[in-house]
């Protein structure tokens, strides 16, 4: 897709006027305006309420909506009416209009049709100022093109999505964009003592990675290391999952698929803040050299971990990833992302991600980037009177407490032990927003959740 900046419209093409209930058209009875009404004026305007003053984020959801429901039969030549909006409007417009091109047939053999405007048509902005509505545009094609790789990525099923080929993806994705990737490979990992990953992976036949991205722009202030849980298929291990609705931990990768997005999307819009981006990914699988409950493991950091729960293996494999990141890399922020723990989609429900850190102004930044991206966060506390949760007998932790309170916190508490008392980290389940209902969809299907959080959230870092 094209995007061109106009200042006169052109009536020979489809013009989408958007109205609020407190501004829309005089005398029109028939259209009053609210959230995601359309009402065809004529066979070249098309108009798309609003609804009354809507918040930025809202204005992404409405378009998409809108766009993905008739993805099939739009002109190749579009025009958006923006003429009194804002640079951030019109990104916001922008960005879902082009998600709402996004194709989840991505296996079929006879695929429906869409239309060829989402690949190669024209996207006109009728709009009031320039440059920065233009640059606006831009970014949020970028985004959003990464956003639907992403999601590319989170539907992709287990047989066609290995450790290995969200190693291949980071490298070609560096070499494409100009940022560092190295993958440590199996017997690396062994090496270095990767052991809690390691144990993970010791029932599944795929060998695991660690993937280590690094976008060094030529001028910056700020190190911030993003840590993704790349688990490719969650059987549970041993701690078996029910066989209803297995098939959806193909997701189990959101956390890396945020990292992966994150960091190609700063190296696209160079942005000035050094980003580390580590994923340790692997299956966990089930044989007969499957890590077993009541095991005892190592880790990177040198501590020993009692497994109470196969199951919750993420926070095994981010042990070793925020360690690394820490020990290698020394940055000034640390945020890992991660679908954790069924606890978190009972607590916040599909709404907004789990937020924890003991740190306010981070807490309070990465709020003001969820706000402005529509991508909620809540947070919750990480009290050391949690400490005791993730205490061991027979280790220096364990990784579950059995308990049918406080999981995602209890969680939280275990992935502090390793970050080395990091005065700036923050951890982040984003179980129930990384995989939830969509229009793309008749069941569950990716979101790329974060990108656009952890994007706003760097923007502002930079400075």
């Amino acid at each position: 897709m094209q995007i061109a900046i106009i200042h006169e419209p052109d009536e020979d093409i489809l013009i989408i006027r958007p109205f609020g209930q407190d501004a829309g058209p005089a005398n029109q009875e028939m259209f009053k305006g609210e959230k995601g009404e359309l009402w065809w004026y004529s066979s070249k305007e098309l108009w798309v309420g609003l609804g009354k003053t809507p918040k930025l984020p809202a204005i992404t959801k409405i378009f998409r909506s809108v766009f993905f429901k008739r993805k099939d039969r739009w002109p190749s030549h579009i025009t958006l009416d923006a003429r009194g909006r804002d640079a951030a409007w019109v990104g916001n417009a922008v960005n879902g209009i082009v998600l709402g091109g996004y194709d989840l047939q991505l296996y079929k053999t006879e695929p429906k049709a869409v239309s060829e405007f989402f690949k190669s048509g024209i996207l006109s902005i009728l709009a009031d100022e320039g440059s920065e509505v233009k640059l606006s545009a831009e970014n949020a094609l970028k985004t959003a093109l990464v956003q639907m790789r992403m999601m590319d990525l989170m539907n992709a099923p287990s047989n066609y999505k290995k450790p290995a080929t969200l190693a291949e993806w980071a490298r070609k994705s560096g070499a494409e964009n100009g940022y560092s990737v190295e993958i440590l490979e199996k017997s690396q990992l062994e090496e270095q003592g990767m052991h809690a990953l390691l144990a993970v992976n010791k029932g599944s036949d795929e060998p695991p990675v660690m993937i280590v991205s690094e976008y060094k722009p030529q001028h910056y202030t700020q190190t911030v290391a993003l840590v993704g849980k790349g688990v490719t298929f969650d059987t549970g291990g041993i701690s078996i999952k029910p066989s209803a609705n297995m098939h959806l931990m193909k997701s189990d990768m959101g956390g890396a698929a945020a990292v992966l997005g994150t960091v190609e999307l700063a190296a696209q819009l160079k942005l000035p803040v050094r980003i580390i981006g580590v994923i340790p990914s692997t299956e966990n699988s089930v044989d007969g050299s499957a890590m077993k409950p009541g095991d005892v493991i190592g880790s990177y950091a040198g501590k020993t971990i009692e497994v109470i729960d196969t199951d919750a293996e993420g926070r095994l494999i981010l042990a070793d990833g925020l360690n690394y990141a820490v020990k290698q890399y020394q940055p000034d922020v640390l945020i890992d992302l991660a679908t954790l723990t069924g606890s978190i989609i009972q607590t916040l429900g599909y709404e907004a991600a789990g937020l924890f850190t003991p740190n306010d102004n981070l807490a309070a930044a990465l709020t003001e980037a969820a706000d402005e991206t529509g991508e909620r966060l809540w947070r919750l506390p990480v009290w050391d009177e949690y400490k005791e949760e993730v205490s061991s007998d027979i280790a220096d932790v364990k990784n579950y407490h059995g308990k049918p309170l406080a999981g995602a916190i209890v969680a939280a508490k275990f992935l502090e032990v390793f970050t080395d008392g990091h005065q700036a980290w923050a951890h982040l389940d984003i179980a129930g927003t990384a995989f939830g209902d969509t229009e793309f969809a008749p069941g569950r299907a990716g979101t790329a959740y974060g990108v656009r959080l952890l994007i706003a959230y760097l923007t502002k870092l930079g400075g």
